[in-house]
């Protein structure tokens, strides 16, 4: 959200807005795989049929976690599910998967994770082997991101009627007062900042399939953000008005939203965005835009312009650690 803009710039963000104030409206007459990609339909679905249905001021807010009150206490809650072909993928697999996505989700919210509930659909058929491996990950991911699974359930269906396993997450954070982060807060001039190069983790799962006859070294991103957001809030907290992780969509569909729910128009030059050349190779054959693929260890920060040089430095410094 740059300060100066040109003449054009100008005229595409008043159509933007104007756009945008128009509430997404629910008219699908059945339930297709665009409604769980992330994009338009997914925005459809969501703020024309399930944000009405179950209104309240922690859903309106369409933030990664809710916010609950409870004896003083400022807490985040958030749930998620997991559906991944295949289960494991260079660089990860389900079960890390699905405790770095929500323990990141609380992150997101500038909240600390305590705990995770967990919930695992299991196909009739699937190998001992595997779901001990997925277990493992589970327990060690947990380990990392010094959380604790509480409770949970397990459900078995027939041979055909899943993916293998499904996992199906809820986690429980403390909101960290250094930190106040919420779409609302976003205002004009305030700068755009991506945590690091993007859309690995759903290019690695794309090839990972083997559908696209490709070859290329890339692996998912998914990590546990929360030590970096907690960094992050301890050098900036007050200058940052909201994070989130681009995971479904992409960060173009990160930004989509925030824009949607703040009433403020964005714009992104594509060449200031990291894209790792394996990852940009892939996408041009394949005629996709990294914008829209997903991430499972980035993050999107908006931030006043005050902290842009700061926030620059503070990323450059976590990319270097990560590739050393």
């Amino acid at each position: 959200m740059p300060e100066t803009v040109s003449g054009r710039e100008s005229r595409i963000l008043e159509i933007i807005e104007t756009a945008r104030a128009k509430r997404a409206k629910f008219r699908d007459t059945h339930i297709t795989m665009s409604h769980g990609a992330g994009g338009k339909a997914t925005t459809s679905l969501v703020e024309g049929l399930f944000a009405p249905a179950f209104a309240s001021d922690a859903l309106n807010a369409l933030g990664d976690a809710g916010s609950v009150s409870a004896d003083g206490l400022d807490l985040a809650l958030t749930t998620d599910s997991f559906v991944v072909k295949p289960l494991s993928f260079p660089g990860g697999s389900i079960g890390e998967l699905a405790v770095n996505g929500t323990v990141n989700d609380l992150a997101m919210a500038g909240a600390r994770p305590l705990a995770l509930t967990l919930s695992l659909v299991l196909e009739e058929g699937l190998p001992a082997q595997t779901l001990r491996a997925e277990v493992e990950a589970i327990a060690a991911a947990a380990r990392e991101a010094g959380v604790e699974i509480v409770a949970g359930d397990t459900k078995v269906v027939e041979r055909g009627h899943a993916d293998g396993m499904y996992v199906c997450t809820t986690g429980l954070g403390l909101r960290d007062p250094r930190g106040k982060l919420a779409p609302d807060r976003l205002r004009a001039g305030e700068r755009i900042l991506v945590s690091g190069s993007i859309g690995e983790h759903g290019t690695a799962i794309m090839l990972a399939r083997g559908e696209l006859g490709l070859d290329a070294d890339v692996e998912s991103d998914t990590r546990p953000l929360w030590p970096l957001v907690d960094a992050l809030l301890d050098a900036a907290g007050p200058a940052v008005s909201c994070l989130r992780d681009a995971t479904r969509g992409g960060v173009a569909s990160v930004l989509n939203e925030l824009s949607r729910s703040s009433a403020v128009a964005m714009i992104v030059r594509e060449g200031d965005v990291p894209v790792h050349p394996a990852v940009a190779g892939a996408a041009e054959i394949l005629g996709i835009d990294p914008m829209y693929v997903a991430n499972e260890g980035k993050f999107a920060s908006l931030a006043g312009t005050m902290a842009n040089a700061e926030l620059n430095a503070f990323f450059r410094d976590d990319m270097k650690k990560r590739t050393k």
